[in-house]
């Protein structure tokens, strides 16, 4: 048998394309991939999320630092439990869920409903509004997001697709989970998207109305939401980040007023001394 040494011929074991053109391909087909499992976690959990026991929620949130069991301004805390009291019978909330309201003495300009029934306002918000009635339309549109079970839907969503990531990068899941359960992370993770944010508008005018009689005070509130959004400053307040505003939720507002026939009197309820008081107090501070 005679032995032969053919030349190869040059380029049977490269490819025809650009290697890094190859690279671009395998990377957007695994990113894709991963996209579209993201999407589908969190569709898949918002579906689910509505059916996990209030109980669990509340259980949940035994085990954080959200209830600022430090707080010991009783009169604003039981003047902002009272006024969500009022507002219940006219927002329908269903009976196996409660409210908790959780007033935080610091200068955030935010308010927000989380677990397990829990809306914290803290005083930064509460030192902008001018009456009580903006007031009220703050608590009843957290109120309105606890009736839909939004937070739950919102940290039910964080929470898979965190892990999901967090086992593709492989980090601890146990780290994630613990944050996300803290005040902090709540405050991360929970973010209500538009029709969301339009649809607690929607109930907490229509609860507004049915309390006091008539609309007044209510466009306050995003009055201010939308001087805080052209302002100066550097940091988004954490107003519009937990509340994106959008001139879409000022008109949807609007053709609800004219829609309902939704009365205007030209008037408003005043806060009590207490609160006025406190901004005072504030004012002199700086």
């Amino acid at each position: 048998m005679d032995y032969s040494n053919p030349k190869i011929p040059e380029g049977i074991n490269t490819s025809k394309h650009h290697p890094l053109k190859d690279f671009f391909i395998l990377t957007i087909g695994v990113l894709g991939t991963i996209t579209l499992c993201v999407f589908l976690l969190g569709l898949f959990v918002e579906r689910l999320a509505i059916y996990i026991p209030f109980s669990i929620e509340q259980q949940i949130m035994e085990k954080t630092n959200i209830k600022n069991k430090e707080n010991n301004n009783f009169e604003i805390q039981n003047y902002l439990q009272q006024i969500s009291n009022n507002l219940l019978p006219h927002i329908g909330l269903p009976k196996d869920l409660s409210v908790t309201i959780n007033y935080v003495d610091d200068p955030v300009k935010n308010a927000f409903a989380t677990l397990g029934g829990y809306i914290s306002i803290h005083r930064g918000l509460i030192e902008l509004l001018p009456n009580e009635n903006a007031l009220a339309m703050v608590i009843a549109h957290e109120i309105a997001h606890i009736k839909h079970r939004d937070p739950v839907v919102a940290l039910g969503r964080g929470i898979v697709v965190g892990l999901f990531l967090s086992a593709l990068a492989g980090t601890s899941s146990d780290r994630y989970i613990g944050n996300v359960i803290t005040k902090s992370g709540t405050l991360t993770v929970l973010s209500f998207n538009r029709k969301q944010e339009e649809r607690a508008d929607e109930i907490a005018l229509k609860a507004i109305v049915n309390y006091y009689g008539y609309a007044d005070g209510a466009d306050d509130l995003f009055k201010i939401m939308s001087d805080l959004g052209s302002s100066n400053e550097n940091i988004t307040p954490e107003l519009l980040r937990t509340h994106p505003l959008d001139e879409d939720r000022f008109n949807t507002m609007k053709n609800l007023l004219v829609e309902n026939k939704w009365k205007t009197q030209n008037k408003t309820i005043p806060l009590p001394n207490f609160i006025i008081n406190l901004k005072n107090k504030s004012h002199d501070a700086l």
